[in-house]
């Protein structure tokens, strides 16, 4: 089998996609703007093949630290292009499925990344666009930004796994609200409901991504992964799950050179440098 993965993904075109790296200490943050603003960055086909592609390409560099994703234009993410289900009014439910079923494992395949994911919510962001977003780890919005998941008002039941990531999110009793209303929520009320972790016009809101991408940058690598890990897919089950991988995930960093090197680093009142091993 033929490796079609492109470590050089900062150097490399993606339809509908821009993507840049910013280097900190030695390590690389991605940015990627969905990139079709005259369409309110809705997930074409272009956009899909290359997000897949992208996703392959990312996971594959050991020098990555962290990725903010975010819109070109006034909108983070308008969501799935259905107009291809309009026009197949025959289709099987079988055939929709497989399909649909393609489409989020393709978009949330950003949750296979083992660095942390910002998403930078510039504008509006609803249906699958929301979902991607609640795919990521970090979540800052602007201001006037719209959010929700009005399937239902489509005749849609909700889909890209929204039934569970926003119960995840911000707990059942919103997740109810949001899904069977069909509501949409600006900026400062998704942050009260949890959805979002900080509000800002939204031309601060990429700059408050790239902060925290920073912040993670400097951090440990290796602790920074097995953190991930452990925060991922709503966490631990148990309380004793908890302590057992915390247990082991510990004791794997207080043996490493990073660890001793961060706590010369915070004796000597300086940064530290952290190479991972």
């Amino acid at each position: 089998m033929t490796d079609t993965t492109n470590q050089n993904w900062w150097n490399t075109p993606y339809d509908d996609l821009l993507v840049q790296a910013h280097e900190v200490a030695g390590r690389r943050i991605a940015v990627i703007t969905f990139n079709l603003p005259e369409r309110r960055n809705s997930m074409s086909e272009a956009m899909t093949a290359s997000w897949s592609r992208l996703i392959q390409d990312l996971r594959m560099d050991e020098s990555l630290a962290a990725v903010v994703v975010t819109g070109a234009g006034s909108a983070f993410n308008a969501g799935g292009d259905l107009s291809w289900i309009v026009s197949q009014p025959g289709a099987s439910v079988s055939d929709l499925r497989t399909r649909m079923l393609a489409f989020y494992r393709t978009w949330l395949s950003i949750k296979t990344l083992e660095v942390p994911t910002i998403a930078a919510i510039n504008g509006p962001a609803i249906g699958a666009g929301f979902a991607l977003a609640l795919a990521c780890d970090i979540r800052y919005i602007a201001q006037d930004a719209k959010v929700g998941v009005p399937f239902t008002a489509l005749g849609l039941h909700p889909g890209m796994a929204t039934t569970w990531s926003l119960p995840n999110v911000a707990g059942s009793a919103v997740a109810r609200d949001l899904l069977l209303t069909g509501r949409i929520v600006k900026g400062a009320e998704a942050v009260t409901l949890g959805l979002a972790s900080l509000c800002s016009p939204a031309d601060e809101v990429v700059g408050h991504a790239l902060d925290a991408a920073r912040r993670i940058a400097t951090a440990a690598p290796v602790a920074t992964r097995l953190l991930v890990t452990a925060l991922r897919d709503g966490g631990h089950a148990t309380y004793e799950d908890a302590l057992q991988w915390e247990g082991l995930a510990q004791a794997v960093t207080l043996t490493m050179e990073d660890m001793r090197e961060g706590v010369a680093a915070a004796a000597a009142k300086r940064p530290p440098v952290f190479r991972g091993r």
